[in-house]
């Protein structure tokens, strides 16, 4: 089974992740995809982050009615910051029927190279790449480990949604219902 793995701080999740899910996990070579929920980004600051079981809760709930998208917690138990060379060595051995494929935005290839053991995962694993505004991926362009998509170019952002609920502006179908509201019981991002 070809399992791919979309990693994310899912703070919150929105509809621009899960069309991503969606495209790789039914228009590619891709049986299932899991949103691998990072607890903490080594590349990002941890400052803003949501607590991670909530990040986590919402991936649920916006998933809940999914075939072949699932929410994982598997960073939640490894050392943080989370590396994704690390995760997989974990996944492997819990896994070890699976071939998993990383699932990535073409600005994450674009700085590809700060990532730990960065060549290791271009040996070992395919990766999918979603297309993003103005990332330059030209370097990569005919490397055989990487696959370029044609999934839908999403310009939503969890930046963009947290500033929104901050600002009391509306974000109905930028998130699930069930996230909006778990939100709003939360008193989240004001």
């Amino acid at each position: 089974m070809k399992t791919g793995l979309f990693f994310g701080s899912y703070n919150p999740i929105h509809t621009g992740h899960l069309i991503i899910a969606n495209y790789m996990a039914n228009h590619t070579g891709l049986d299932e995809v899991w949103l691998v929920v990072s607890p903490h980004n080594p590349l990002k600051d941890k400052g803003g982050l949501s607590n991670m079981y909530d990040r986590l809760e919402m991936a649920t709930l916006a998933t809940e009615k999914t075939e072949n998208i699932k929410v994982s917690d598997i960073e939640f138990s490894l050392p943080q910051p989370s590396y994704t060379i690390d995760t997989l060595t974990h996944l492997h051995e819990r896994y070890p029927t699976k071939e998993f494929v990383l699932i990535m935005g073409a600005d994450n290839l674009v700085s590809f190279k700060k990532w730990k053991n960065y060549e290791v995962l271009l040996k070992n694993y395919q990766i999918y790449v979603y297309p993003r505004p103005g990332a330059d991926v030209s370097e990569w362009q005919n490397h055989p480990a990487i696959t370029f998509t044609d999934t839908p170019l999403m310009e939503i952002s969890s930046t963009f949604i947290r500033k929104a609920v901050k600002d009391g502006k509306n974000v109905q179908f930028f998130l699930p219902d069930k996230v909006i509201d778990f939100i709003d019981s939360k008193g989240m991002y004001k």
